[in-house]
């Protein structure tokens, strides 16, 4: 029995993420989007006001196409749009991207095991990209979501973590090295960069936080949630790196015009 109950409950979260979704249509587009924007995420308030139209569009678009969904927790519109907000952007400056490789959000109500349980001690979890039986899928806890876009969120945004996992996952593998975003011109550096970084934070000289030394994908998605986060401080302590994630994401966050094509 104690290696039974595991199976059955990875079973019938294997038929609920692929099954229940096709019974599912897109989200709807939350009454009051722009109200929810401004009150809520710091990146639209930096925003012109054309850039700002354009932003709320984007965020309705993801939400037609893809699903979110909760398990043990109601999904309010504030979530809804704290999750498109975080698809949006990483690449919004790239305009008519898509997430090709998304269908489903899961919202569950906090952190989560490897068994996608959200109750017990072993709960670690704040975000994945699922992959295999569960490709397509992405799963957030929604007190990681809602810490991510609070005042004290410091350097750090699960949803723009997990999100940026997808952009480098659109070229086939997850690597730290989307070539959708990434130019040959500037692929040597960032590997050096990168690799010059992990090995700060290995000596523990470095204020990015430990879990990007795991692997160069981690970096990536660490490094992005810095960038988006505090891009004053990245500029600051990390002058090299961020000049070659505002080249990535063709964006300077915080900045008067925030594209780096104006």
């Amino acid at each position: 029995m104690e290696f039974a109950i595991p199976v059955i409950v990875v079973a019938l979260l294997f038929w609920w993420f692929t099954r229940k979704p096709k019974r599912k249509g897109p989200s709807p587009i939350p009454a009051g989007l722009n109200q929810l924007l401004a009150t809520h995420v710091r990146y639209y308030r930096q925003l012109e006001k054309k850039e700002q139209a354009r932003f709320s569009a984007e965020v309705s678009s993801f939400l037609e196409q893809v699903t979110i969904e909760g398990v043990g927790v109601a999904v309010e519109d504030v979530d809804k749009v704290l999750i498109a907000s975080s698809a949006v952007i990483p690449i919004f400056y790239f305009p008519g991207w898509r997430y090709r490789n998304l269908t489903n959000v899961i919202l569950y109500p906090d952190t989560f095991d490897e068994q996608y349980q959200y109750e017990g001690d072993r709960r670690h979890i704040m975000g994945m990209v699922g992959s295999g039986a569960l490709n397509g899928q992405m799963l957030l806890s929604r007190s990681a979501l809602r810490a991510g876009f609070s005042d004290h969120a410091g350097k750090s945004n699960t949803a723009i973590h997990e999100f940026v996992h997808l952009v480098d996952k659109s070229d086939g593998s997850v690597d730290g090295l989307p070539e959708s975003l990434l130019r040959n011109s500037y692929s040597l550096p960032w590997l050096q960069v990168m690799h010059e970084e992990i090995r700060r934070i290995e000596a523990g000289h470095s204020d990015i936080n430990p879990y990007a030394a795991m692997n160069e994908a981690e970096f990536l998605a660490v490094v992005s949630e810095y960038f988006f986060e505090r891009p004053d401080m990245m500029q600051e302590h990390h002058p090299d790196l961020y000049q070659l994630l505002t080249k990535m994401f063709n964006q300077a966050p915080g900045a008067p015009s925030q594209s780096l094509s104006h």
